[in-house]
């Protein structure tokens, strides 16, 4: 009795396996979607940052700085809501080799630039007000989750297209999908401008063109696995 009940629970197990490893009729493929738009709204960094060897003096130096940046960026009607200070720091430096402390005072301030127009005035005050260091500059979509959600439903519609081409010649079709991946990236397109001429504009006073923003390309790469029928 219990060899048969040992045999008959080694046929249970390998007809499971069996079922477990049968092969599924599928085609793999890769679909991508892109949505190029035109960007609506900025992002920037921008730091002042003071050195000096007295630490009061120092400070005293940014905070002013600082002060005359925020009521300039108030004066061009920016929202407070899109506007804040982000890092304070105040940093004490040791030479080995001349055995003397200095001070490094640093502030940053995030804006969001939500009118385009007044991009150029911006970043040229800002300088004229302190600023020496900007961090990043980053043009973007208020609308981003629309474009990205076209851009997944592109980039699907192109993955299944491809597995269609491949099988019209096989007799077979599409079934559902198995399995999906997917990887999206955004570009944000960030100027010369911004990076290394800005010093060089505002000294020169006001142009005409200092940019070209280009475009946010929005990318939706999925790979999908679909079953053949």
């Amino acid at each position: 009795m219990k060899k048969l009940v040992l045999f008959l629970t080694i046929v249970f197990m390998t007809m499971s396996y069996g079922q477990e490893t049968k092969q599924i009729p599928q085609i793999n493929v890769n679909g991508e979607g892109k949505v190029k738009i035109a960007p609506d709204q900025v992002s920037i960094s921008a730091t002042v940052e003071t050195k000096g060897n007295n630490a009061k003096d120092v400070k005293r130096q940014n905070d002013e700085k600082i002060d005359a940046v925020l009521k300039f960026i108030k004066k061009l009607n920016i929202p407070t809501a899109d506007f804040r200070t982000k890092q304070v720091a105040l940093n004490p430096q040791y030479d080995y080799e001349k055995k003397k402390t200095s001070y490094n005072a640093v502030q940053t301030v995030e804006i969001l630039l939500k009118d385009l127009s007044k991009y150029d005035e911006l970043m040229e005050g800002l300088v004229q007000q302190g600023i020496n260091r900007i961090d990043k500059v980053s043009f973007e979509s208020s609308k981003l989750a629309q474009h990205q959600s076209e851009a997944r439903k592109l980039a699907m519609k192109d993955a299944k297209a491809k597995a269609e081409d491949y099988v019209s010649v096989l007799g077979q079709k599409v079934g559902k999908a198995f399995v999906i991946s997917d990887n999206s990236q955004i570009y944000h397109p960030q100027p010369m401008y911004a990076a290394m001429r800005m010093k060089e504009s505002a000294d020169a006073g006001p142009s005409n063109e200092t940019m070209a923003i280009g475009e946010i390309e929005i990318m939706a790469n999925v790979s999908v696995s679909f079953i053949l029928e």
